[in-house]
Formats: structure tokens, C-alpha cells, sequence
């Protein structure tokens, strides 16, 4: 759980006291987006398998994997779709994460 929190706080910019309460660790978005709530996983859970993945909108997908890469980051290869561009990547618990471009798209 550590880990993974402290994850999503180096890479996109999450808040937290890193304290387990309630057998959760919260993070809270510093741009007044989505919180994330870690919880450990029951032991019955294969970790990697699960069907959620979390995306993050950044305005410019390239500036932000070279960014995280020079922290330890690496994102998959860049995919274009519709307008936008995303790229995946891994947390520490092998969970889905995708950056994406979508939101800041110019409309038609």
C-alpha cells in the first residue's frame, strides 16, 4: 500500500499523510479533481487483474513521459486516437494506468 501511494504522490502530484486509517490510505488531488482511497487487496485477489484502469488527463502526453521517465517512470508507446493521444504504464501493484491527451482536445 505504501508503495503504490507513494506512486501516484511522485508521479501525478496526489497529497497524503502516507497514514493508514481505517486499513485505507487516502490521496487527495491537489487540482481539485478525483481522490484515490488505497485498500489492501484480499488475499484471493491476483494482483495485475483487475478490470479498472486509471486515467489521468495531461495536456502534452510526450512532456509528461519524459518528465516521469527522468523520475523512473515509463509509459508504453504513444497511441493516437480521435483528436488526442494517450500512453500506459504500470503502478507498483501492476494496475492499469494511462495518461491521455483527451481532455484538452480541440473541438470540431
Amino acid at each position: 500500500m505504501q508503495a503504490t501511494a507513494e506512486f501516484y504522490q511522485k508521479y501525478f502530484g496526489f497529497i497524503s499523510t502516507g497514514e493508514v486509517v481505517e486499513g485505507l490510505i487516502e490521496l487527495k488531488s491537489q487540482n481539485g479533481g478525483a481522490n484515490i482511497l488505497i485498500h489492501q487487496a484480499a488475499k484471493s485477489i491476483k494482483l495485475g487483474q483487475v478490470g479498472v484502469k486509471l486515467m489521468f488527463d495531461v495536456e502534452d502526453v510526450e512532456k509528461f513521459k519524459k518528465e516521469s521517465a527522468a523520475q523512473g517512470l515509463e509509459f508504453g508507446s504513444t497511441h493516437q486516437a480521435n483528436g488526442y493521444s494517450f500512453a500506459n504504464a504500470k503502478d507498483p501493484d501492476k494496475n492499469s494506468v494511462a495518461i491521455s491527451s483527451r481532455a484538452y482536445r480541440k473541438s470540431t
